[in-house]
């Protein structure tokens, strides 16, 4: 027996904001104070930075809940199963459903309720639950549902990463364009296959690092005082990734009994180019080894950070060929990782 992705789809807003829409915005320091540079210049060194070109918004009228259920079910199709035997739905997202123009979170019912409604899914024993658990979201909620079907407790798991942080964002400074807004679904399940979850691995550092991403004031004091905006500390998450991602993928792979060698792509959260690079870059390094060419898909260039969603999004492209020169075939080992606010990171070695 294995536990496997047996489907997975993905939903990308057709909406493209490019970097040079952000030429006419204003810009602040924390303290409000001016940023003495044009918006030319910000915007390209946050490209330098980031390697974002451009992102993706969702259309004013689809929430979270609306771009998960899309990326739902095009992973039911791709799986061929009835919806009807799924046991688990879980939905990982971090700020709700958030209307356009609004600036409340919505969170009841629960996005995972809200799937399942829309998938018309009449079984009141498939149960449906959301997980906030910051961007490493969609890989946890992939370890649960290994849980689940490990014990016994289920069969059949729909586990989504949705997200609209365009909508959370405070425009007034230089990280909002970090940003963008998609959804990615996997079924998983119990097969008679090879592969499947191999190993994975989890951690949560509270003691000092609970706080680096947080909900904060607008840059702008002339603001509601009383409306808050996704924030971070983004030299001190950085730092966090580098030092505890490598780790947790090298203790993921050593659980699974696979070699380094045998690791054919690595599926990293698209937060930040440069940081990613310098993940994969001592990752390796670990293994006194060389990197692998094109072992490292990302799309955060075009999609930006659509937080729970890129990694599931990603795995969808390359799964349907949909990005160049990436591509994986059945028997390859690929590790899945991530890391995000609580402050919290995850991995997992997964045989296609």
């Amino acid at each position: 027996m294995s536990i496997k992705i047996t489907g997975t789809g993905s939903y990308i807003p057709s909406n493209i904001e490019k970097n040079k829409n952000f030429h006419n915005h204003t810009f602040l320091n924390a303290d409000g104070s001016s940023i003495n540079s044009p918006n030319e210049v910000i915007v390209e060194r946050f490209k330098s930075i980031t390697g974002i070109s451009e992102r993706r918004y969702a259309d004013n009228d689809l929430n979270s809940s609306d771009i998960g259920s899309i990326a739902a079910e095009k992973a039911i199709t791709d799986a061929d199963i009835d919806p009807e035997t799924i046991d688990y739905i879980i939905v990982a997202h971090n700020f709700g459903d958030v209307k356009h123009n609004t600036i409340q979170s919505d969170m009841l019912p629960s996005l995972a309720s809200r799937v399942k409604h829309n998938l018309r899914i009449k079984n009141p024993k498939c149960v449906a639950y959301d997980i906030l658990f910051g961007c490493p979201g969609w890989v946890e909620g992939l370890i649960q549902a290994k849980a689940f079907i490990q014990s016994g407790m289920a069969k059949r798991c729909l586990v989504i990463g949705t997200e609209t942080l365009s909508r959370v964002v405070d425009k007034h400074d230089r990280d909002s364009m970090i940003y963008s807004d998609g959804a990615g679904a996997t079924i998983i399940e119990e097969t008679d296959e090879d592969g499947g979850i191999l190993a994975h691995e989890s951690a949560s550092y509270t003691y000092d690092e609970a706080y680096y991403l947080f909900f904060g004031h607008s840059n702008n004091p002339g603001l509601d005082k009383d409306t808050r905006y996704i924030k971070m500390d983004g030299r001190k998450i950085y730092e966090f990734a580098l030092t505890n991602v490598p780790k947790a993928m090298k203790t993921c792979l050593g659980k699974s009994g696979a070699h380094i060698k045998d690791v054919k792509k690595i599926f990293i959260h698209q937060a930040n180019e440069k940081m990613d690079e310098a993940i994969l870059n001592r990752f390796y390094r670990l293994y006194r080894t060389e990197i692998p060419e094109n072992v490292m898909p990302m799309s955060i260039q075009k999609l930006g950070n659509s937080s729970v969603a890129t990694v599931p999004t990603l795995y969808d492209l390359v799964k349907n060929n949909k990005m160049k020169n990436h591509k994986v075939e059945k028997g390859d080992i690929v590790i899945f990782a991530s890391v995000g606010a609580g402050m919290h990171i995850n991995a997992i070695v997964y045989q296609v």
